[in-house]
């Protein structure tokens, strides 16, 4: 390989980027891997990892102010952020040395700097170009805002938030999605009073409307507010704080107001519509083997419409590095992504949703929920929820939903069991351990299998 040319060009350092990057070096291909900032991208330094990182400081403050309900003689004595944000800082440091690591060890030529894609085949950096038998754009998403909003000062995206050195005592969150929910997660167990805006009639839209329900429950119960089927109408700030306007004449007060309205695709500057690559609202267009319109051109990640998940990009660049070394991968399933709210209490889901079988199979489509208060590692954990099962007419489950602490951790096996196509029948004989919370997944697959223990009514 020479300075400028290699088997493969990547636009982007994030988890697709640097994934693909890794695995084709592993099947003999030369890399060049084009970041500006960080590798590791979003995921590692202004997403995935700093969020749970603050999650789990939550989790500390919660158990410390509840631990009389346990026996435990305990209090909060308050919120040191200087001592939160250095945890976190920490945890990403330590994660973003060993990547660093990783790329050398698999002598991944990393190149610093913001890439243009120049077509058909070929990234420029600096006045420099680097030419690829095959190129990878993988330059991610960014934090959204709405028209006329402007992000600055008290009016913060997720970007910010994650860096802030005080506790807001009073903080607006616009949008209940996954990033508005966690946020507002975190910043309740942290003492502060929260209110929640969203457009859509329910917290987190996009999952089952059962898991909306329980979480509304819960966050009812901690003390969250929202307001649901409300449109924001405008917001002003002073030295103090924010004046949140919504369209049915109601005024919020608040320090902080969080925009967590999505992300968008990070795609404008970087060439792709000049170079003739189709794209539509922004996101680069693929086929099922992640093509674009372009011979030997690849999209990833973010950037390719579809669940914007780091472990999807992930996974995708794995798929298009064996693609590209004839290795014939097979097509990811989207609906097979596993999705993890990490609030609290956490949602998580595979499959389809209820009304999403429905919409596919019509009638016939059976589903089953089993409560959380029926498994005794749950009530260990003092948490609430449940698991939701859909199954298809005569056919196997297609959709798990769980709601409950922890249970992200469950939904490996139930990744598992959707992709396997399993019938109740299938998994009902499996032993879990006891006592854990996955046995709460073998109660409900037990139960549809006309095999009920630990259920009542």
């Amino acid at each position: 390989m020479t300075d400028t040319s290699a088997d493969l060009v990547i636009l982007g350092g994030g988890s697709g980027g640097y994934a693909c990057a890794f695995r084709a070096a592993e099947l003999g291909l030369s890399v060049v891997l084009v970041e500006k900032d960080k590798l590791g991208g979003t995921c590692l330094h202004r997403g995935c990892i700093p969020t749970k990182a603050l999650l789990h400081a939550a989790e500390v403050a919660d158990n410390a102010r509840e631990g009389d309900q346990f026996g435990v003689k305990s209090s909060l004595a308050g919120i040191d952020m200087a001592g939160v944000n250095s945890y976190k800082d920490g945890i990403v440091g330590g994660l973003y040395k060993g990547l660093q690591g990783l790329a050398k060890a698999n002598k991944v030529t990393l190149v610093e700097g913001a890439g243009t894609f120049v077509g058909p085949n070929t990234v420029e950096v600096n006045g420099q170009r680097y030419t690829g038998k095959n190129v990878v754009l993988a330059t991610g998403s960014y934090a959204k805002s709405l028209p006329g909003l402007e992000i600055g000062g008290r009016i913060i995206t997720s970007d910010q938030a994650l860096n802030l050195d005080y506790v807001p005592q009073k903080a607006v969150v616009l949008g209940g999605g996954v990033i508005g929910v966690e946020f507002a997660s975190v910043w309740r167990s942290f003492g502060a009073e929260v209110t929640i805006i969203e457009a859509l009639p329910r917290l987190v839209p996009s999952e089952d409307e059962w898991a909306s329900k329980q979480l509304e429950r819960a966050f009812r119960k901690r003390g969250i507010t929202f307001k649901t089927g409300v449109r924001f109408s405008g917001a002003t700030q002073t030295d103090t704080g924010v004046q949140v306007s919504l369209e049915s004449g109601e005024s919020l007060e608040a320090d902080v107001l969080l925009v967590a309205v999505g992300r968008g695709p990070n795609s404008a500057g970087h060439g792709y519509e000049e170079a003739g690559v189709q794209m539509e609202r922004g996101f680069v267009l693929t086929d099922e083997r992640l093509r674009t319109n372009l011979p030997g051109v690849y999209a990833v990640g973010d950037l390719v419409p579809g669940l914007q998940l780091a472990h999807r990009g992930f996974q995708q660049g794995i798929f298009i590095a064996e693609d590209i070394a004839g290795q014939n991968p097979r097509v990811i399933d989207e609906a097979g992504i596993p999705r993890v709210t990490y609030c609290k209490p956490e949602v998580a889901s595979v499959g389809l949703s209820e009304a999403q079988a429905k919409e596919k199979y019509g009638a016939g489509v059976e589903t089953y929920l089993y409560n959380l208060a029926g498994n005794g590692k749950s009530q260990i954990l003092k948490t609430a929820g449940g698991v939701k099962l859909v199954k298809a007419p005569e056919g196997p489950v297609v959709g798990i939903t769980l709601v409950g602490e922890r249970v992200g951790e469950l939904i490996g096996e139930a990744q598992l069991i959707y992709s396997w196509e399993a019938f109740p029948e299938d998994v009902a004989p499996l032993i879990h351990a006891h006592p854990t919370q996955n046995e709460a997944l073998g109660e409900a697959f037990l139960a549809l299998a006309g095999k009920p223990l630990h259920v009542h009514g």
